[in-house]
């Protein structure tokens, strides 16, 4: 299909995206954003009545939505889902890498079996999902992998959270040089604290929801939608000579002094 990148540049229209963690939350809302937008979107997640209920939502955008349900701490489910998607011939433009998990801990030492699930979810769905589908990117396409504010800043009792929010945010760098001769771009998008189930007992708790706005440049605290502008513009030709970088959507939380 050929584009006049002069109007067109953040168009997603006939692209085909893939959003894991899709049936709420973050991954909810950039897979709505892809639709509205004209692309097609694969959505995986484990959760199915939701990926239902969003698939029926998304038919009034009127292009191609298929759902894939995938534990992604499964290692065998992850290899059924690459199978499932090589066989039947989907070739992608878009894979965000957004599903997450996070568990926080008092205990003195880390649970071990915390530190294993969220390792799986967090750093090696990523990896696989993105090595695995190599060859049915098609040119020109782009990784988005969603990090975190934890790949930076340290946080209390959550090791194994920011550990691997950290390396998935080392990993994109990598993955962008050995992507790039396949015309393959890989970027971070690093939310900061955005209204969502995991951030659930921030929200709720005044004192800290007030901390967290007084902390943040712009004075609120981020919606789903927040993050929107940022997705299309790495899934679009707008941002074609952007690879390897780390674009903070944070309201500036990350670099607010004097507080």
């Amino acid at each position: 299909m050929k584009i006049d990148k002069n109007k067109n540049m953040f168009s997603l229209k006939g692209k085909t995206s893939v959003v894991t963690g899709a049936a709420r939350g973050n991954g909810k809302e950039i897979a709505i954003s892809f639709a509205k937008n004209g692309a097609n979107v694969i959505l995986i997640d484990k959760l199915l009545p939701e990926l239902k209920k969003l698939k029926k939502e998304l038919k009034k955008y009127k292009v191609t939505t298929k759902f894939f349900l995938c534990d992604l701490s499964s290692l065998e489910e992850i290899k059924d889902l690459i199978s499932k998607i090589k066989k039947e011939k989907i070739y992608i433009d878009i894979l965000v890498n957004n599903a997450g998990v996070s568990f926080s801990s008092t205990s003195k030492i880390y649970p071990d079996d915390l530190w294993e699930k969220t390792y799986k979810v967090n750093l090696k769905a990523p990896f696989l999902l993105s090595s695995g589908l190599i060859n049915n990117f098609n040119k020109n396409s782009s990784i988005i992998n969603i990090t975190s504010l934890g790949a930076e800043l340290g946080f209390y009792n959550n090791v194994a959270y920011q550990t691997f929010k950290g390396a998935l945010r080392q990993m994109t760098k990598s993955m962008a040089m050995d992507y790039a001769k396949f015309k393959i771009r890989v970027n971070n998008l690093s939310p900061g604290y955005i209204k969502t189930n995991m951030t659930k007992k921030s929200f709720s708790n005044k004192t800290r929801r007030n901390k967290l706005i007084n902390k943040t440049i712009l004075g609120r605290l981020g919606t789903s939608k927040d993050l929107i502008g940022t997705v299309i513009f790495l899934s679009s030709l707008a941002s074609e000579y952007i690879t390897a970088q780390d674009l903070r959507v944070d309201g500036g939380y990350t670099y607010k002094g004097d507080v």
